[in-house]
């Protein structure tokens, strides 16, 4: 046993001049994957990006390179306008998913509150639908002529232009992202030590000052996160804009481009450079705004902010506003509904009937858009939990050099705006014909579940790692000690004690790629080959067929709403299984 410990010490450490001989051809053997994955992710990453980037730089006509087109884009009114309408667009949102998510978090952390739970997990429900589903029923229900407007003219005669240009857009994007800054910002909320509150209050520090100069300063590295990853997500979202008709924004101009004017055009790519760019700048400004200042707590686990109980004036207005907050953040979901069993609704605050018809439109037009999803979701997240497991075991359980980088790779797709990642397939496998057909990759079914794939690697790899985390070392060691080479060791030790980090990675991978619009709507060749989050994009498309669309978008909704749930509970259940193990 102590021979087999050393060398899988040695293994972790890196340390290969320890590693007996036999067990050379099994770390040979990991090397050799290490390199296939790193080749695959180049190929099917950093290449199509890598080409979006060139083509960017070069002359159209002679292919040398040039800045040219960057002047051009910023010469050009329309780019300049798209341009600054993107990025006021996803720091508005950030202000208004903040205005929404601070209330909530700070009332639930802060007072004895009943049904804070409910209200937190109220709360999240937006995420398990994607923007661009609601965004028809939000004008339905805040439009000019939407429901809470037409309720508005009759009693009080104002009208509010909530769903006019870009504040539409705001709208629908703050609803769905808040959440990204209540999780954050709650947890951080949370983990306050409550001798800073306590010693503030000793010094006169009370109330809104309390709150302003020690609380929110002391939870700014949640709110930070949270506030990063609404902004990029936001400025990269292409569905929303185009199913609201607003194509003055960086994103549509770049589908545009590319869909309209065909491949060779440079702006597209100009655009996407653009995009990636700001992408990775909101991370590195959100670190540097962090940088050099110090959040730690005076003790570990000061048990948070003291909570308090509320006056019964200030409990009905706590009431009141988080009512109010959950029924405007659960609107796109309430609006989807009414609408996927309306007949008509126009210039009304309801529908003028309700029919099952949609459902059965919907079934009967969009089978093929429902296979294909099964289809391309379900080979995208199997092929992310072999790659996830394989990553996650050379990089925790293994020296090999450059294993970090593999991580770093795989989890690059998240910078990646998912339009970058369409456009750039279109160009990289367009002149690459798919074997015995003659047909350009570019227009192969396949390369819509490999785009899919890329782009939710970094979900099932983060559960992968959670799950290697938890197995332990010694566990391999003693199957190694009875003689079982590494393979054998990964196959019949290590993977059956992941099976729920990886059920859990290949749950959430496929639900969130059966919903993803923003890179297959650029590699849809055919409504034959064309998935689900297509269809309801077709479908929005016409009046006529938005019930049909709203009932497609209510299975979407499902399926996310599993999906989440359904990782949620084996995520749950294992760390039950594993407190369970720890305490016998």
């Amino acid at each position: 046993m102590s021979s087999s410990s050393s060398s899988s010490g040695a293994q972790a450490a890196g340390l290969s001049d320890r590693v007996p001989n036999w067990l050379v051809p099994n770390l040979s053997g990991l090397h050799v994957t290490a390199v296939l994955i790193a080749l695959l992710l180049i190929g099917l990453l950093l290449v199509p990006v890598a080409q979006v980037m060139i083509v960017a730089f070069q002359d159209p006509a002679t292919g040398a390179a040039t800045l040219q087109n960057f002047i051009d884009f910023f010469r050009t009114s329309l780019f300049r306008e798209s341009f600054w309408n993107s990025f006021y667009v996803s720091a508005m949102s950030v202000v208004v998913a903040t205005a929404i998510a601070l209330p909530l978090a700070y009332i639930t952390t802060r007072f004895h509150f009943s049904g804070s739970i409910l209200i937190q997990s109220l709360g999240f429900i937006p995420l398990i639908m994607p923007p661009f589903v609601g965004a028809v029923a939000m004008q339905l229900i805040f439009g000019r002529n939407g429901t809470v407007n037409l309720l508005l003219q009759d009693w009080f005669g104002i009208s509010i232009p909530f769903m006019e240009g870009l504040n539409g857009v705001i709208l629908v994007q703050s609803i769905h992202y808040f959440p990204f800054i209540l999780i954050n910002l709650s947890a951080s909320l949370r983990n306050i030590d409550r001798s800073m509150e306590e010693a503030a209050q000793n010094l006169g520090s009370h109330g809104m000052r309390l709150f302003r100069r020690i609380v929110f300063p002391l939870a700014m590295p949640g709110y930070i996160a949270g506030a990063a990853l609404v902004f990029i997500k936001v400025f990269d979202d292409l569905g929303t804009p185009l199913l609201l008709n607003v194509n003055n924004m960086l994103a549509p101009q770049a589908f545009l481009r590319i869909s309209s004017i065909g491949i060779s055009d440079p702006m597209g790519y100009v655009i996407s450079v653009i995009l990636v760019v700001f992408s990775i700048l909101s991370l590195w400004a959100s670190f540097l705004f962090m940088r050099g200042k110090d959040y730690a707590t005076v003790q570990k686990g000061g048990g948070g902010m003291a909570k308090r109980s509320l006056k019964p004036l200030e409990k009905t207005l706590a009431y009141g506003t988080v009512i109010l907050i959950l029924l405007v953040v659960l609107s796109p979901h309430l609006g989807l509904l009414l609408l996927s069993f309306g007949t008509i609704w126009s210039f009304a605050p309801l529908p003028d009937g309700y029919t099952l018809q949609n459902y059965i439109t919907m079934w009967q037009g969009s089978k093929t858009f429902i296979l294909n999803t099964v289809l391309y979701a379900g080979i995208a997240a199997t092929l992310d939990v072999i790659i996830g497991t394989a990553i996650a075991y050379i990089v925790l359980r293994t020296g090999i050099f450059g294993r970090k980088a593999l991580d770093y790779l795989a989890t690059a797709a998240l910078a990646v705006p998912g339009v970058v990642l369409g456009i750039g397939y279109l160009r990289t496998f367009h002149q690459i014909d798919v074997p015995f057909t003659g047909e350009p990759m570019a227009n192969w079914w396949v390369i819509i579940a490999i785009a899919l794939m890329i782009r939710r690697l970094p979900y099932a790899l983060r559960a992968c790692t959670a799950a290697l985390q938890q197995v332990s070392l010694a566990l391999e060691e003693a199957a190694e000690s009875l003689g079982a080479t590494k393979r054998r060791t990964i196959q019949k030790v290590v993977i059956p004690l992941m099976t729920g980090g990886i059920l859990a990675g290949f749950v959430t991978s496929f639900a969130t790629a059966a919903v993803e619009l923003s890179a297959t709507i650029m590699l849809v060749s055919s409504n034959n080959d064309a998935p689900l989050a297509y269809g309801i994009y077709l479908f929005m498309q016409t009046p006529s067929g938005r019930g049909a669309g709203a009932a497609l978008g209510i299975v979407a909704v499902i399926v996310v709403a599993i999906g989440t749930i359904a990782s949620q509970i084996i995520i749950e259940r294992e760390k039950k299984l594993k407190a369970s193990s720890d305490a016998h």
